[in-house]
């Protein structure tokens, strides 16, 4: 059921960024295309890999000093599991997987995650607001986009906000979950407060401020990278795609946005659909839905090929089984409550 609804996103998303599309024009963007950018691009993905997989490396030493090899692995293919599976399911693959390289438990490394999505939440939907401040357009999609950058901002400053009073008041906020979440869902409120209880223990065994500094550090460098790169590959379909830095950043929180839908497998879909929504802002309708769209397939499959390749390769050398691992995945999701959560 969840597959059928995630291609049905797919489907919806991609019939809207595509239904105005100048297919003549994008197939001639796509031939004329300098394709010598994709190769700086692939080496700035990689950067970006590294960044990703060091930060988590900071979050994690609260609790062990991870080698980079087995956190490199554990990264890599939870991050391939992320993109291909759907509805997110991926995101329990990096937790599975260091747990059974390190002395880390599950529940522990899966805190580390849902801070990491935190921290990214609040970074992009702060900056995006900021940037938002000198896009001048006067296109309807502004609208729409400082409006998800406001739910962005609400959601994971509630998510923050209630993180911290839990912290500091466990037992309470322990206790208006049983409440609440009983009112509403009885069968798995002591579940989802067992879950609180866990998540929060877990939380003050946060790394020392040099680690913590070297988590932000490499966030920036994370966000700062995936905008520059982005910026990049535009040069590969001249000078009427060719973004600037600016741009390149703004595109790269409303498509961030975007892609938190749940959609199919790839984000195929809500990915170019997002990236027509950012373009809009800076180039004119003509250049959006012919080189543009060109540019969102090539960028979207630039990483798509990056990240599922890495995986793939990290996975053959650790003698792993994809089928294997998704299975165990799917039942533990089936089995858990923190997604909700």
């Amino acid at each position: 059921m969840k597959l059928v609804v995630s291609l049905l996103m797919t489907v919806v998303f991609s019939w809207w960024a595509f239904r105005e599309t100048n297919w003549q024009s994008q197939v001639s963007s796509l031939k004329s295309a300098n394709y010598l950018w994709v190769v700086p691009y692939f080496g700035i993905l990689m950067l970006i890999h590294l960044a990703r997989t060091l930060r988590w490396g900071c979050l994690l030493s609260g609790m062990e000093r991870v080698p980079f090899r087995p956190l490199n692995e554990a990264s890599g293919i939870g991050f391939m599991m992320l993109l291909v599976l759907p509805f997110r399911l991926g995101e329990f693959a990096r937790p599975l997987l260091i747990a059974q390289r390190s002395s880390i438990r599950r529940s522990a490394a899966m805190t580390s995650v849902v801070l990491e999505r935190i921290t990214d939440g609040m970074f992009v939907a702060v900056m995006m607001r900021v940037l938002l401040l000198f896009v001048s357009a006067d296109v309807p999609e502004l609208r729409y986009v400082k409006l998800g950058a406001n739910l962005m901002f609400a959601v994971f400053a509630g998510g923050l906000a209630f993180l911290l009073f839990a912290l500091w008041h466990q037992d309470t906020a322990v206790r208006l979950v049983r409440i609440t979440v009983g009112r509403l869902v009885p069968a798995v409120a002591d579940k989802m407060a067992d879950v609180v209880d866990s998540f929060v223990g877990a939380m003050r065994q946060l790394p020392d401020r040099r680690q913590m500094a070297g988590f932000f550090l490499f966030t920036l460098m994370y966000w700062g990278l995936n905008g520059a790169g982005m910026a990049l590959l535009s040069r590969a379909f001249g000078a009427s795609m060719s973004l600037t830095l600016f741009q390149a950043y703004v595109l790269n929180c409303v498509l961030v946005v975007g892609i938190m839908v749940p959609a199919a497998p790839g984000m195929m879909g809500t990915f170019q659909a997002a990236m027509k929504v950012g373009l809009s802002l800076f180039l004119p309708a003509s250049v959006v839905n012919s080189s543009g769209l060109a540019y969102a397939n090539v960028l979207w499959l630039c990483q798509t090929v990056q990240q599922v390749g890495l995986g793939v390769l990290l996975m053959s050398a650790g003698h792993l089984s994809f089928r294997d691992l998704a299975g165990r995945l799917d039942k533990e999701q089936a089995a858990s409550t923190l997604p909700s959560a």
